[in-house]
């Protein structure tokens, strides 16, 4: 794993044109708190006293100028862009990304890492991180959704309990996640169709994704199900319980199309107190669509335009914030062409495609993105 470190630190180089020149892994020794001309002033005082001594210097010492200059330099670009303006949590220092996702070959986890959310690599050499196996009920799990918690100490993780081989209306699970080092993961099935009333007619149980609500102070579970032969896929939630262990109540419907028409592979991104949620609308046109909502749980109005950039078939759609906050990044798994394509956008309305800065060294299906810090990444990559 030394070697896809080595990878993602020489990406850190690299300036788009989208985003402010940041360095990648200095941030890990920049000493942002200090003001530069003091650190200046201290390397004048070691140069200075070793020159009047006229002492050969110590590699020690040597180490020591270096890395204090680089993190002078560091802390110089590392201040926030003129027109950015930051809560106090966008300030958490966040460097690298985790990409979580599964394959076309194998219904299992797998991990990747970047530093910049263009460039990614496969973690443990491209193999499982969690085989499907060991985690659902089915013998494999997909869609994986990742998740910080508010207080940022913990990381939820949602999939669908599934094995496509055996149908695609043969799951009525989910399995759900936790840790608190990306490493150790406890996890538990849920079946829809066993824990509640009202659920004989379920024939499949898809993408789940969780997301903090901030009014209840709870992690709310949302995902796809399809209920007799006729009826369209719809979006429902529940809360997860505090040890992220079961639900607390029965699915209650979110969204659904209003055309009547099957929506699935929801994703939710909150944005100045509006809520965009972003959904793969099948039967009318396929595609992606977003419907917005100043409430969470309920008021979703769906906006006309589709949002991806290709005429071949698309699903299984993330949005995430990047760490530099120059705007988020709309990817979405073009399933028949065995790659993602990867949207940019200031303003969660228009986006610009930008595959041409993006690179993978592997093929991902439905997964998600999650920024993470340095030391985080350098565990992942180390472990």
């Amino acid at each position: 794993m030394k070697q896809v470190w080595s990878a993602i630190n020489q990406n850190s180089a690299t300036i788009y044109h989208r985003r402010p020149s940041l360095p990648g892994w200095p941030y890990y020794f920049a000493l942002t708190q200090i003001k530069i001309s003091v650190i200046l002033t201290f390397i004048l005082i070691l140069l200075t006293t070793y020159i009047h001594q006229s002492q050969p210097m110590k590699p020690v010492f040597f180490f020591l100028i270096m890395q204090l200059t680089f993190s002078a330099v560091t802390a110089q670009h590392s201040k926030p862009h003129p027109t950015a303006k930051t809560s106090p949590s966008e300030r958490i220092p966040y460097q690298a990304y985790l990409f979580v996702y599964f394959t076309g070959n194998e219904e299992s986890i797998f991990f990747a890492l970047s530093n910049d959310g263009y460039h990614y690599k496969a973690l443990n050499g491209g193999r499982p991180v969690m085989t499907g196996d060991t985690l659902g009920s089915t013998g494999g799990v997909r869609d994986p959704h990742i998740l910080r918690s508010a207080d940022g100490k913990t990381f939820y993780m949602v999939a669908t309990d599934m094995v496509a081989a055996n149908g695609w209306n043969s799951n009525r699970a989910m399995v759900l996640m936790k840790s608190q080092d990306l490493i150790h993961w406890s996890h538990s099935v849920v079946n829809i169709q066993k824990s509640y009333p009202g659920q004989d007619s379920l024939l499949r149980a898809w993408a789940p994704q969780t997301i903090y609500d901030k009014k209840t102070k709870k992690y709310m579970i949302y995902w796809a199900m399809k209920h007799g032969s006729n009826a369209p896929d719809k979006i429902y939630y529940a809360y997860a319980n505090s040890d992220f262990t079961a639900l607390e109540g029965a699915p209650e419907l979110l969204f659904e199309s209003p055309s009547n028409k099957a929506c699935i592979d929801a994703d939710i991104m909150e944005k100045d107190g509006v809520y965009h949620l972003f959904f793969k609308t099948e039967g009318n046109g396929d595609g992606i669509k977003q419907a917005i909502s100043t409430n969470l749980t309920s008021g979703y109005v769906q906006q006309p335009p589709y949002l991806q950039q290709t005429k071949k078939p698309v699903e299984g759609s993330c949005i995430f914030k990047l760490n530099d906050g120059s705007g988020y990044i709309l990817m979405y798994d073009m399933y028949t062409s065995r790659k993602y394509q990867f949207t940019f956008s200031k303003d969660l309305n228009h986006f610009e495609v930008v595959d041409k800065d993006v690179s993978m060294d592997f093929h991902p299906r439905h997964g998600t993105v999650m920024p993470i810090t340095t030391a985080e990444a350098r565990r992942l990559a180390m472990h």
